[in-house]
């Protein structure tokens, strides 16, 4: 019900709008009709973002002098260094313009009517324990520095870049990470059981 997914392996692909490319975390389910997905963009130009009815966003400065994004409705939010963040929906028509050159930023999209979201960034100083219930999903994405779980967890150290997924089972599971640096945690709830679902493989 564990794993780490490598900076090294992310699937790289156009964005919806063909405008730029994205390198994808994951999706679930793996299909074009997910529930959730992380990504990666390298924004290069400035470009009009993606439209995605019925979902809501997450957006981190990963590197870069920062982003402006510029809604159509005239709202404008700004991501300045170190890790500028902005949640907004994904139906507003927006245009990112760079600040002094490329960026890169961290992506978290989710069906609002499939699952709830909610999301830190955190500093990774000595151990933090997690625990983990049914029906949900928790995302540990290493923004800096080295990380490791408990020996019994089974999963390798992690490395700046690398993303780990922690899925509820039968059963609340404990986990214990310890480390030094910064990190990004996303706690991921299943709102509607119609909603197509899948287990994440290790």
């Amino acid at each position: 019900m564990a794993s780490v997914l490598r900076a090294q392996d992310y699937r790289r692909m156009p964005w919806k709008n063909a405008a730029g490319w994205t390198s994808e975390v994951l999706r679930v389910p793996d299909c074009e009709d997910w529930n959730w997905r992380l990504s990666i963009a390298d924004i290069e130009a400035d470009a009009a973002f993606s439209t995605f009815p019925g979902v809501d966003r997450w957006l981190v400065l990963l590197s870069g002098n920062g982003m402006r994004l510029k809604f159509d409705d005239g709202h404008i939010r700004t991501l300045l260094p170190p890790h500028g963040e902005a949640r907004f929906s994904g139906e507003q028509p927006l245009t990112g313009e760079l600040l002094e050159g490329p960026s890169r930023d961290f992506n978290l999209m989710w069906k609002r009517a499939c699952v709830t979201a909610q999301t830190w960034r955190r500093p990774l100083v000595g151990p933090m324990v997690l625990f983990v219930d049914r029906s949900e999903t928790w995302v540990i994405y290493l923004l800096a520095g080295q990380a490791e779980f408990n020996a019994e967890c089974g999963l390798p150290r992690m490395q700046q870049g690398d993303t780990a997924i922690l899925q509820g089972g039968d059963e609340r599971t404990r986990y214990a990470l310890e480390g030094g640096g910064e990190v990004l945690m996303i706690r991921l709830q299943q709102l509607d059981a119609s909603c197509p679902q899948q287990q994440i493989q290790s």
